[in-house]
């Protein structure tokens, strides 16, 4: 997330996306600043692009999923795509007891160079200091926030799956949600939660891909993106890639800005800077190849090539997908489909990847390859359902996770 970090030590514990700001010391913006953070695995995450207007006295409380546990729980907040400084006052987080309401005792204050704000620059991003304690893994953090004078583009994850809330006042602090009366979608301003867990020799994975590893047509509010399901996996391993980075935006694709920015153009910021980073899992290119926008498999190829290049080079083990089937998306048409088999014929053959699982065959109905299987449709033939998004979790060699670069 800030700064490529080594294995061992910190992790992702959840990912997101998000703004920050600052009146705290510079120190607290960019990367983490203690050498420990080499050693910090993280959770979150999320697509960094203008998300609607920022509001000036608007309060936040949002829901995330940790993905593995561990203690000195840190939070990132960005402003990635700000035009001017923004400012967060009254951060806390905590564990959830149910809807907004927090669990009692544990609703804490959060610091930035000990400062009780922060203001992040246009573009940065800041990392809270290390919140004591431990932190479980598969738990609902409450994380909370107030905006005292925000306005211009707002950074954030607009399809977040997940209920969280919004108030007005200075209601941070409290454990209670009676102030939490409007919901969202999505999440503001938070990017990124990192732990320290017991084993340093724990590490993550971070999957770059579009909706689907968004999670879109899976169940809202019950955890059920694929990557969710393969972070429940990894739990119950002797895998040592536990934390699970969902970098997934909707309408992403590999070499063109659009739904945020492309593939090639946030690897280095939404995976290579990431704490504990072990594994990148790709899984991207339908949104390319559905575009029609002249893209070839040659295209696509050198893109794949491109990525993996980068990723190697800082040491990360690369995972590729091959790209599932989408007759019957309105955006479908034979010529694109023609594109999707060759892109699948490269990755099952390339020698540019530590691993590649096919997804396609996962997906795929038997009776028409071109289809998705009925029994795993969300309903639109492009986005799995929860059980489809489950069998992809289910299909990745957690054995490939760990190439041992």
């Amino acid at each position: 997330m800030s700064g490529r970090l080594a294995r061992g030590g910190r992790v992702v514990a959840a990912l997101l996306a998000a703004v920050a700001c600052q009146t705290a010391p510079a120190r607290a913006a960019g990367p983490l600043p203690d050498p420990a953070a080499r050693h910090r695995r993280r959770h979150l995450g999320g697509e960094r692009r203008p998300h609607g207007e920022g509001t000036a006295g608007q309060g936040y409380r949002m829901i995330v999923h940790t993905s593995v546990g561990g203690s000195d729980l840190r939070v990132r907040f960005t402003n990635a795509f700000g035009d001017r400084p923004l400012t967060l006052a009254g951060v806390h987080a905590g564990l959830r007891e149910a809807g907004a309401e927090l669990r009692p005792g544990g609703n804490r204050p959060v610091t930035f160079g000990g400062a009780p704000t922060v203001t992040v620059p246009a573009g940065e991003v800041a990392w809270s200091d290390p919140l004591p304690g431990s932190w479980p893994a598969g738990a609902d953090l409450v994380v909370s926030l107030r905006t005292p004078d925000a306005a211009g583009p707002a950074s954030g994850h607009w399809m977040a799956m997940q209920t969280s809330y919004t108030g007005q006042g200075d209601h941070t602090a409290e454990e209670s949600g009676a102030h939490w009366t409007r919901t969202t979608g999505s999440w503001w301003y938070l990017d990124a939660v990192s732990v320290r867990p017991a084993d340093r020799a724990t590490g993550a994975v971070v999957v770059l891909g579009d909706s689907i590893t968004d999670g879109r047509l899976s169940t809202t509010d019950l955890n059920r993106r694929w990557p969710d399901y393969l972070a429940r996996r990894l739990g119950t391993l002797g895998t040592t890639v536990k934390g699970v980075a969902n970098e997934g935006i909707s309408g992403n694709r590999i070499l063109a800005d659009g739904a945020g920015q492309s593939a090639l153009h946030r690897l280095d910021r939404d995976v290579l800077s990431q704490p504990g980073v072990r594994t990148l899992f790709l899984f991207e290119s339908v949104n390319d190849i559905k575009a029609h926008t002249g893209v070839t498999a040659a295209d696509l190829a050198a893109g794949y090539r491109e990525i993996a290049r980068r990723a190697h080079a800082a040491g990360v083990c690369v995972v590729a997908a091959t790209i599932g089937p989408f007759k019957g998306w309105p955006e479908w048409d034979p010529a694109a489909e023609a594109v999707r088999k060759d892109v699948n014929r490269f990755l099952r053959g390339s020698r540019d990847f530590d691993a590649v699982t096919d997804f396609d065959r996962i997906l795929r109905s038997p009776n028409d390859p071109t289809r998705i299987l009925p029994f795993f449709d969300g309903g639109d033939h492009l986005h799995p359902d929860d059980k489809g998004m489950r069998a992809l979790a289910e299909a990745v060699g957690t054995g490939s996770l760990e190439c041992g670069r």
